[in-house]
């Protein structure tokens, strides 16, 4: 059999799987495209295009939506060579009837005018989950989100975290859709409901915060007891209604220590950052232990790196980072499981061998700036070949809108079948089902087990 036909009838095979997508910031009130803006609205061609040499000026709020699509297009010649591109040529040929090679400037317009016909079809998120062959979806859920959608209820409470790091917003933010939010999704089953609890963990020492923390559990938090039981509604309403994980984003100098019940107290009045926070994470890997939801950390993200960047284009690495610095946590914890993403390749390794020793450890797909093709493959047969086939969670699409998840679950299949070919079928390990199976272990079965959906 040729080398190629045996890679086609692998990606063939696992292309037929419906798919559990275990990490998104879809909003389930607002799931899918109104127009070709926010497609490129994605911070990744925004970033690419203003790294080539777009100014902010088409990002102003008050630029009409296809003016600022034909400037990020302009630039596309000059990222065309990228992973994030590729995303888009598929999206086009899939979804909007794009038959060209390579897409250019003059295909903004026609591109345009086919996504506001495309995307205002009524049923055209059933399409979308249908194509993609999506069962089921997680979300990024503030922990005030009332999840009212969930009981097909209107209204959606408070926003979703932004960004894959959720930094703040920034005058040169894109503008967002104003078309009309639905009532309810259309099937509230899809969407898999996830308490992010950066705001919990990070900004407790704010006013602010405690206020929405009151409002929402009908408790004032003023010392380690209140917190606790406020911990306990959010995490209680959360379970209720659906949720099968938690989830935060830690910078690389965070460490974990247990929480300090005598000094908190202090610690929020006089803004003690790096205690309180490290004692409150301590608290939600509880509350994750007392609830049994997996607790998802997502470790390594520098906040405004780059000031002038683009919206969410600011945040990038250094190679401080080590899960050494989590060893407490781990060990306290036996039966929290921890799926980990770490934002570099090269920390791959460590995270391998975590999850080589640790029981509870396990890798979670290819975030950020691993998720291009030299570093998944690199990566995921680092895995394969490592730790255990029950432990890998092979991807999430970290989509904000549902036409994303096909492309991107498209390469990470593409690179899937490869690895696969090369270190297992071709060297007499597994026989083309066998690998198929393991293929489907990565992309189903180990999330339905590990978060019980």
């Amino acid at each position: 059999m040729p080398a190629d036909q045996l890679v086609q009838n692998l990606e063939s095979a696992l292309s037929k799987i419906p798919l559990i997508d275990p990490h998104s910031h879809i909003d389930p009130l607002n799931p899918v495209s109104k127009s070709l803006d926010d497609i490129l609205g994605y911070h990744y061609y925004t970033e690419l295009a203003h790294s080539a040499g777009m100014s902010h000026a088409p990002l102003a709020k008050d630029v009409p939506p296809r003016d600022r699509v034909r400037e990020i297009v302009r630039f596309m010649d000059r990222y065309d060579n990228t992973a994030q591109y590729g995303w888009f040529l598929d999206i086009a040929r899939t979804f909007l009837g794009f038959e060209g090679t390579k897409i250019t400037a003059a295909d903004a317009d026609k591109l345009f005018d086919a996504a506001e016909k495309t995307f205002a079809q009524s049923d055209w998120e059933q399409q979308v989950i249908k194509q993609t062959k999506l069962e089921k979806i997680f979300l990024t859920n503030e922990f005030d989100d009332p999840l009212e959608w969930k009981r097909g209820l209107s209204g959606a409470g408070r926003g979703r975290i932004e960004g894959p790091g959720e930094s703040s917003p920034t005058p040169a933010a894109p503008t967002v859709s104003t078309a009309p939010r639905q009532a309810a999704p259309l099937d509230p089953n899809v969407y898999v409901p996830c308490l992010r609890t950066d705001t919990l963990v990070f900004h407790l020492d704010k006013p602010e915060t405690r206020r929405r923390i009151t409002a929402f559990t009908g408790i004032e938090v003023r010392d380690a007891a209140t917190l606790r039981m406020a911990l306990a509604r959010i995490f209680l309403h959360f379970t209720r209604n659906g949720a099968k994980a938690c989830a935060i984003s830690l910078p690389p100098t965070f460490h974990p220590a247990p929480f300090d019940d005598e000094h908190f107290y202090e610690q929020m009045q006089f803004h003690d950052f790096h205690d309180l926070a490290s004692g409150v994470f301590w608290l939600v890997a509880e509350s994750c232990r007392d609830f049994r939801l997996p607790f998802d950390l997502m470790i390594g993200v520098n906040r405004r790196v780059y000031e002038k960047g683009v919206y969410q284009g600011q945040d990038l690495f250094d190679q401080r980072t080590s899960l050494l610095q989590y060893k407490d946590l781990f060990n306290a914890f036996p039966s929290v499981t921890f799926p980990i993403s770490v934002l570099t390749s090269g920390q791959n390794q460590e995270l391998m061998a975590y999850s080589w020793i640790f029981p509870n450890v396990l890798p979670n797909a290819h975030w950020w700036y691993s998720n291009t093709p030299p570093f998944i493959k690199k990566d995921l047969t680092e895995r394969l070949t490592a730790v255990p086939k029950t432990k890998l969670i092979g991807y999430y699409s970290d989509a904000y809108k549902l036409e994303f998840v096909k492309p991107k679950y498209g390469m990470y299949r593409r690179i899937l079948a490869n690895v696969l070919a090369d270190e297992f079928v071709r060297p007499g390990v597994l026989s083309e089902t066998d690998a198929v199976a393991l293929g489907t272990r990565l992309l189903r079965d180990n999330v339905k087990e590990v978060f019980k959906v």
